[in-house]
C-alpha cells in the first residue's frame, strides 16, 4: 500500500495576495473590508487543515494508505517533501524521481499558483546542471520525468472565461474521488513550459495590463516564436498571450488563444494589436484588433518600454528584460480519475 503525503502550502505563500482560499481569505476566513486576507486571532498562522484535506486525508485512510498531512510555509519545508520521492542514490549523485516510488504526493492547491509552486521546486530538484546531463535524459528535455501528483482542489470550479487548471484537465474535484485518483487512476503526462527567469508555467502567461478605469495600457515589444515574428518592436500591443493550456484564451471576449493543448509539446502564443479602420460617413474612427498568433517550440519577449506588467499562472510580476520560455513535452503528471 503507499504511503500519501497530503501537502498544503501555508497562506504566506504564492495564492495571489497572500491567501490560502477563495478571495485571498486565511483558510476560509473572510477578507476584511480593505480587500486584504484577514489576519488570523492573535497573529497565529493557520495550521487546520482545510475540510477538503480532511475529507481527503480520510477516504485515503479507509484504503489503507498511510497519510501524513503537511502545511509547508517555506521553499525548504516544501523541499523537505519532494526528497521522500528520490529513487535511491545514484553513481553520478544526481537527485532523481523514483518511478517506483510508493510514496504518492497530493497537493492542496487553491490557486494554479499554489500547484505551480510545488512543481517549480520539483524542477529545482530534478533538473541536472547542464554540465552533469545523464545520458537517458531526452534530448528536447532538461528535466526527467517529474513525478505525478495529486491535484486536490480547495474551492469550487468558478464559472467565467477563466477556469482553474483542475477545471480545464476535467481532474477530480470532490475529495473522495481525489483519493481514489492516487490509489487507482490512470497518470496524464503534461508539458510544462521553463523560462529563463528560473520558474516554471503550467497554464499560461498574460502580458499587458489596464489603467484604473479599465482601458488598454498599450506597450511595445519584439515577440518571436521560434522563427516567426508577431511583433518586431514597432506596434502598440494591447496583451500578449503564451499559453500552454487555455486559461488565458480571451480578453474581455477577444479570442487569443484558440488551440491550447497542454500535452502537445508546442507553445501556443497570441499577440493583439490596435488597428484603427476608416470611418463611414458620419461616424467616428473605431478600433479594431488584429490578432497574430503562432506555435512552436520556444518564445521570447523583448519589452522595449522600461516594465510591462504581467500575469502568470496568476501570479502578478512586471517584465524589463527579455524573457524566454521553452517547452519541456511530458515534463510533469497529474493523477486523473
Amino acid at each position: 500500500m503507499y504511503d500519501v503525503v497530503l501537502l498544503t502550502l501555508g497562506s504566506e505563500r504564492d495564492a495571489p495576495g497572500g491567501g490560502c482560499g477563495s478571495g485571498d481569505a486565511c483558510c476560509g476566513g473572510a477578507p476584511e473590508a480593505t480587500g486584504k486576507p484577514a489576519a488570523p486571532p492573535d497573529g497565529q498562522r493557520c495550521e487546520t487543515p482545510r475540510v477538503p484535506v480532511l475529507a481527503c486525508a480520510d477516504a485515503l485512510t479507509a484504503r489503507g494508505a498511510r497519510v501524513e498531512t503537511v502545511v509547508a510555509r517555506s521553499d525548504a519545508e516544501v523541499d523537505e517533501v519532494l526528497v521522500r520521492l528520490d529513487a535511491p542514490a545514484r553513481p553520478d549523485g544526481l537527485a532523481w524521481p523514483d518511478p517506483d516510488s510508493k510514496t504518492r504526493l497530493v497537493v492542496a492547491v487553491a490557486s494554479d499558483a499554489q500547484l505551480r509552486a510545488v512543481v517549480r521546486r520539483l524542477v529545482r530538484r530534478y533538473a541536472p546542471p547542464p554540465s552533469r546531463r545523464p545520458v537517458e535524459l531526452a534530448g528536447n528535455r532538461t528535466v526527467p520525468d517529474l513525478p505525478p501528483i495529486g491535484v486536490l482542489p480547495l474551492d469550487p470550479a468558478r464559472g467565467g472565461p477563466h477556469r482553474d487548471l483542475a477545471a480545464q484537465l476535467g481532474l477530480p474535484r470532490d475529495p473522495a474521488a481525489v483519493a481514489a485518483a492516487v490509489l487507482d487512476g490512470g497518470v496524464r503526462r503534461l508539458d510544462l513550459l521553463r523560462n529563463d527567469g528560473g520558474s516554471v508555467t503550467l497554464d499560461g502567461a498574460l502580458l499587458g495590463a489596464t489603467d484604473e478605469a479599465g482601458r488598454p495600457l498599450h506597450w511595445r515589444g519584439r515577440v518571436e516564436v521560434d522563427d516567426a515574428v508577431l511583433s518586431d518592436g514597432a506596434d502598440p500591443i494591447l496583451a500578449c498571450a503564451i499559453g500552454n493550456a487555455g486559461g488565458y484564451a480571451t480578453l474581455d471576449s477577444l479570442p487569443l488563444l484558440t488551440a491550447g493543448d497542454p500535452a502537445d509539446g508546442r507553445v501556443e502564443v497570441a499577440v493583439a494589436v490596435p488597428v484603427p479602420t476608416r470611418p463611414t460617413l458620419g461616424r467616428k474612427k473605431k478600433i479594431r484588433y488584429e490578432v497574430r498568433r503562432a506555435r512552436g517550440r520556444a518564445v521570447a519577449v523583448i519589452p522595449r518600454d522600461e516594465r510591462v506588467p504581467f500575469l502568470d499562472d496568476g501570479v502578478e510580476g512586471e517584465l524589463s528584460r527579455k524573457r524566454s520560455w521553452w517547452t519541456e513535452p511530458g515534463a510533469w503528471a497529474v493523477f486523473t480519475g
